[in-house]
């Protein structure tokens, strides 16, 4: 397994996940939420743009999960392989909630989806069964 891409000691985790979302991101689940996963990942970049706490790696862990998605609804086997391999080095640093999303539900619903689609012929990527594509549980 990768190691993280930064590094939140339990302290620093929680401070980092006391408070509101962005609100680019709070639109961005509201989009990732409906698969608008093109559309998610640019409101979540742009909250990962302008954020300059530790939280901004949860966003673009988000973003990426979105991405890797997208991708297959495009139908790029490759894209989607390559996306949710870094996802993991930005999500696995937060705990299972973290400013009332549900992290480790996310974790395991994309990494079910990268390990079906790592046994996917990917000749065959326009038949995955995108209903593996959940939403991100959260409350505000």
């Amino acid at each position: 397994m990768n190691s993280p891409a930064f590094n939140l000691n339990d302290r620093e985790a929680a401070c980092t996940c006391q408070g509101a979302l962005h609100p680019d991101a709070i639109i961005g689940l509201q989009l990732f939420n409906q698969k608008l996963f093109y559309e998610a990942h640019e409101a979540f970049e742009t909250a990962w743009r302008i954020e300059r706490k530790p939280i901004r790696e949860l966003y673009r862990g988000i973003l990426q999960v979105g991405a890797g998605y997208y991708q297959i609804q495009r139908g790029k086997y490759a894209g989607g392989i390559a996306f949710f391999s870094s996802c993991r080095k930005w999500l696995d640093p937060f705990p299972q909630t973290c400013r009332g999303i549900q992290v480790g539900q996310l974790r395991k619903d994309y990494q079910l989806v990268e390990q079906v689609l790592i046994n996917w012929d990917p000749e065959k990527i326009d038949s995955f069964d995108q209903s593996l594509f959940k939403q991100i549980q959260y409350v505000l």
